[in-house]
C-alpha cells in the first residue's frame, strides 16, 4: 500500500536560494500532499547532495579538498560546517511541519553516488575500492538511521518516506566513472554488487517507503527493483525501455516520472498531463491506474533554476497530480 496519497505530487529535493524557511513555505504551499526537506546547495559546501550525504557517514569525516569531498583522519571545519547547515534545515523543518499528519520525504545520496563523490586519502574515488565501499555503505547506514529517527521526532505524525539519489548508479556499472588524473575510469562494478550493496542501505527505511532517484540515462530498472526499492524516480524524456517499466509497474513499483525540466524552460499543464498520459497508454495500463502508480514531479533537481520557474514547475507537477486524481472518478 502506498504511503502517499493518490494524486501526489513532490520535488526531487534541491531548490535555489539559501533562505530554508522560505523554501520550505514554497514546498509545503505547492505540494501539500507529498512535501519534501529540500536542499539549498547555492549556500556552500555541505549544502550540496554529495556534503549532505557525507554528512551521515558515521565515524567516517569527510573534508573539503579542491578537487571535492575527501575523507580525513578527524572531524574538521568543513563537516562541521555541513552539520550545521542539516542541524538549521531541520530545526526549520520541525517548525514549518508543526501539526503535519501526512507523508513527508526527506532524501539522501545513495551509497554508489556517494562512494563515485567522494574520495580517499589518496585521492581515488571510494568506488575503485571494494572494501572502502562496503565500510562507506556501513556507515551510511548506520547514520541515515539515526537521521531518520531525528526527523521522526521532530514531525511525529507525518509519514516519513525516504528518497535515495543514485544518479552515479550508470556511470558505477559502466565504468565511467574518472580516475585522479582524468585520463581513466575506475573498472565497472558487477550488477550483483551494486545490487546487493544499495539493498543494505536501502533496509534502513521502512517497506513501502523506499524510493531510488536516477535522473541519468540508462536507469537500472530491474536491479533497482531487485534492491528493494518501492518507488524508481526517473526523468521521463530518457527513453526506458515500455517492457521493463511495464514490469515495474505489474510488480506494484510505483514511478516518479520527471515531467517538467529542472532548469527554466518553456512549460504548460497540458503538455505536462499529456506525456504522463501517453508515456502510460503505450504501457497498456487503465488510466484509473496512474493516480496510485504515478508520482508526476521535476526530473532533477531546481537549484539551478529561478524563483518563478521553481514555482510554476513545482504548481503543474501538483496540478498533473490532482487530473491524475479526478481519472478515478
Amino acid at each position: 500500500m502506498i504511503p502517499w496519497p493518490p494524486g501526489a505530487a513532490t520535488g526531487i529535493g534541491s531548490l535555489p536560494g539559501t533562505d530554508i524557511d522560505e523554501a520550505l513555505r514554497i514546498v509545503f504551499g505547492e505540494l501539500p500532499d507529498l512535501p519534501h526537506l529540500p536542499e539549498l546547495p547555492g549556500r556552500g559546501a555541505g549544502a550540496d547532495m554529495i556534503g549532505r550525504g557525507a554528512t551521515l557517514l558515521a565515524e567516517l569525516p569527510v573534508e573539503i579538498q579542491p578537487s571535492g569531498w575527501r575523507m580525513t583522519s578527524r572531524p574538521g571545519r568543513d563537516l562541521r560546517r555541513a552539520r550545521d547547515f542539516l542541524e538549521r534545515d531541520l530545526d526549520a523543518l520541525e517548525a514549518a511541519a508543526e501539526g503535519y499528519a501526512g507523508t513527508l520525504k526527506v532524501q539522501v545520496a545513495g551509497p554508489w553516488t556517494l562512494a563515485a563523490g567522494v574520495e580517499l586519502h589518496s585521492g581515488h574515488r571510494v568506488v575503485s575500492d571494494h572494501g572502502a565501499t562496503r565500510e562507506l555503505a556501513q556507515s551510511l547506514a548506520e547514520g541515515l538511521h539515526a537521521h531518520l529517527a531525528d526527523v521522526a521526532r521532530r514531525v511525529p505524525a507525518a509519514t516519513i518516506v525516504t528518497q535515495f539519489d543514485e544518479p552515479s548508479i550508470p556511470a558505477v556499472l559502466g565504468g565511467k566513472v574518472p580516475t585522479p588524473s582524468g585520463y581513466g575510469t575506475v573498472r565497472a562494478v558487477e550488477a550483483s554488487v551494486v545490487e546487493q550493496t544499495l539493498s543494505g542501505v536501502l533496509a534502513v527505511a521502512p517497506a513501502q517507503r523506499r524510493i531510488v532517484h536516477c535522473c541519468a540515462a540508462d536507469v537500472p530498472i530491474t536491479l533497482l527493483r531487485g534492491a528493494g526499492a518501492d518507488a524508481i524516480s526517473l526523468d521521463a524524456s530518457y527513453a526506458v525501455s515500455g517492457d521493463v517499466l511495464g514490469a515495474a509497474v505489474e510488480a506494484g513499483t510505483a514511478l516518479w516520472l520527471g515531467i517538467v525540466p529542472g532548469t527554466d524552460a518553456p512549460i504548460s499543464l497540458d503538455a505536462a498531463r499529456d506525456r504522463v498520459r501517453k508515456l502510460w497508454r503505450e504501457l497498456g495500463f487503465a488510466d484509473e491506474q496512474l493516480a496510485t502508480s504515478v508520482v508526476p514531479t521535476p526530473a532533477c533537481g531546481l537549484a539551478g533554476a529561478s524563483p518563478a520557474y521553481v514555482r510554476r514547475a513545482l504548481s503543474i507537477v501538483r496540478d498533473v497530480g490532482r487530473s491524475l486524481r479526478d481519472l478515478q472518478a
